[in-house]
């Protein structure tokens, strides 16, 4: 189904978001990890859909709490209103120890001098704060070895308004065919675990240990990607019921007829080969369509793929829609998504670009306006400026 509402009259770029389709891909990876709670990963703007709406989308589908990795994402959705539990899975300062408090959120911790700022800062409100502690596994980023967090973990169940919540790692290779050193960090994990019976929770499949390896899930579980409609390991990994959710759009503005060896846009990179019709699309890399798919991508106009020509500049690109008849200014025109049954997705994208789909659904800024949709009529708009619930 196509969902574009023609009707949108703002700026004319613009990103969908399904909130059908998040819901839904929330319910099944909540299934796959059953009875593990979840935690809905909202972090850099939810993956570029828009922390607060995505936020309440997945409390609403069932998660338990979300995580996002800065304080600063913690505070956006508290001033938004949202009251679930929130895990910072990032380093925090300890400048930010008591603000961390005040927001009321689950730090992941990794020294006593930050757990002993929160521990005075709890005792001051007169409030207990649940903390994380990760284990280094294999990653080797920033947990913390098997003694040493078992030290840490003791020292700090001692101070008051400290609760040692969970205990949790990150697999480095989740989403490759072999599992091995996947189980290999999740039995470090589990021995670790065996030394601190009071640390009652455990996580550390995020999408790709819940597809792969569902077995891992133990008691909470943390989906990023996925939520979001893609497949961690897309290239080989066997085929699940994903949707993807973002749709990313514009309109022709402008055509313009060309003759045969005219050149489009900045460095003269394209060429017609015949008398053409090119298209003006208000979307460039400034609104997350990246520089380098001029001369590569495609986009969908009437059903139809066309080819993107010419330079990427920051705020439009352009198209050849000499073989799409009737094409007319005022046109939707989808860089990314669905139409007439043809769809371009983020791992079509990502191949172009040699990254991935996570690199291009985040890179969607705040100024392109986001419309949320349910049952394909939109519930609310956000633009750079401001937040406009819809009537029903």
């Amino acid at each position: 189904m196509t969902l574009f509402p023609r009707q949108w009259s703002g700026r004319p770029v613009w990103a969908e978001v399904d909130l059908d389709a998040l819901a839904h891909n929330l319910k099944f990876l909540a299934a796959r990890a059953r009875p593990a709670r979840v935690y809905a990963v909202v972090k850099a703007n939810a993956y570029g859909h828009g922390a607060v709406a995505v936020a309440r989308a997945a409390l609403e589908a069932g998660a338990a709490a979300l995580a996002v990795v800065c304080v600063d994402e913690a505070e956006e959705l508290r001033r938004a209103g949202v009251l679930a539990p929130i895990l910072v899975l990032g380093h925090t300062p300890l400048s930010d120890a008591a603000r961390s408090v005040a927001l009321r959120v689950e730090p992941a911790v990794g020294n006593l001098e930050f757990v002993e700022a929160l521990s005075a800062a709890a005792q001051e409100r007169g409030v207990e704060v649940p903390i994380h502690l990760e284990v280094e596994t294999g990653f080797n980023r920033h947990g913390l070895p098997p003694d040493a967090l078992v030290e840490l973990a003791e020292g700090a169940r001692r101070l008051p308004g400290i609760r040692v919540k969970a205990l949790f790692t990150h697999f480095a290779t989740a989403d490759e065919e072999d599992q091995g050193f996947t189980r290999a960090q999740f039995e470090v994990l589990r021995s670790t675990s065996r030394r601190l019976p009071f640390i009652l929770e455990r996580h550390s499949s995020a999408s790709a240990g819940i597809l792969l390896a569902p077995d891992l899930s133990v008691e909470a579980v943390r989906p990023g990607i996925a939520l979001y409609g893609y497949h961690p390991a897309n290239a080989w990994a066997p085929t699940v019921d994903l949707r993807p959710v973002l749709s990313l759009r514009s309109r022709l503005v402008r055509l313009a007829e060309i003759a045969s060896g005219a050149a489009v846009g900045y460095g003269r990179t394209w060429t017609a080969r015949r008398p053409s019709r090119i298209g003006l699309v208000m979307c460039g890399y400034a609104d997350g369509y990246r520089r380098g798919l001029g001369n590569r991508a495609e986009a969908l106009l009437r059903g139809r793929r066309v080819p993107v020509v010419g330079r990427v500049a920051m705020d439009m690109c352009t198209v050849d829609v000499t073989d799409v008849p009737g094409a007319s200014e005022g046109d939707v025109v989808t860089l990314l998504g669905e139409d007439g049954g043809t769809r371009i997705d983020a791992d079509e994208l990502a191949g172009l670009l040699g990254t991935i789909s996570y690199e291009i659904l985040a890179g969607i800024p705040a100024r392109v306006p986001r419309l949320y949709l349910r049952g394909g009529k939109v519930l609310e708009v956000t633009t750079l400026c401001e937040r406009v619930p819809k009537e029903p």
